[in-house]
């Protein structure tokens, strides 16, 4: 059980390059993204759930709640006793109509941590998701943009040669916890949007 829980913990070390920004001011002109989640309803919560290190015998400990201003917080304890090491929260399962070419942009506080952004489809290899790492400053609201191409394949912490994404059965998105450091964590989601190449390429020939 403990080699299995080490192997997942290192796919969360591949490094993949994201973009972490600050969020742009209001005179700024960004592609205007598809929201695929936002956070300010009563019933918000109701398409995420937890799936904490506890499956494979880990004592991590997590939650998700409503913040005031209309955000998720998941937050909780990272514990890396009984060698477990892992935290995340994943929306339930529903097509999201992804396409080729699309960027995932991810408005967040963060607590300063390195956080694994997950895609999940629906196959039967256990474990099983496409996967980067981003980058949270402190405090601070970041814009996080994670091109599709850019999700690596994995299953219990290996990567899955010859795997490659169809966006399209795409049925749920997470995030995850597991950089290895012990403690408490918080991170505050404004948004989950996705953006398609076409968004950008509209917005170059308003521009000009």
């Amino acid at each position: 059980m403990s080699a299995t829980i080490s192997t997942l913990l290192a796919a969360v070390c591949l490094l993949t390059n994201v973009t972490v920004a600050n969020e742009p001011s209001n005179d700024e002109q960004t592609p205007q993204g598809r929201e695929l989640f936002d956070f300010d309803g009563r019933q918000a919560l109701a398409k995420w759930q937890i799936v904490n290190d506890g499956v494979m015998g880990g004592r991590s400990s997590s939650r998700v709640d409503q913040g005031l201003d209309g955000t998720m917080r998941f937050s909780g304890v990272l514990s890396l006793a009984n060698n477990g090491g892992f935290a995340s929260t994943r929306s339930r399962g529903s097509k999201l109509g992804l396409k080729g070419g699309d960027t995932i942009v991810l408005k967040v506080k963060g607590d300063g941590r390195k956080y694994t952004f997950n895609a999940y489809v629906p196959r039967r290899r256990m474990a099983f998701s496409y996967r980067v790492e981003f980058n949270t400053k402190k405090d601070q609201w970041t814009e996080v943009r994670i091109p599709l191409d850019q999700l690596v394949a994995t299953s219990f912490g290996r990567v899955v040669r010859g795997a490659s994404l169809n966006p399209a059965e795409v049925n749920s998105v997470g995030i995850l916890l597991g950089d290895k450091k012990a403690g408490a964590f918080e991170i505050l989601v404004k948004a989950i949007e996705v953006e398609s190449a076409s968004d950008g390429e509209t917005l170059k020939r308003t521009a000009g």
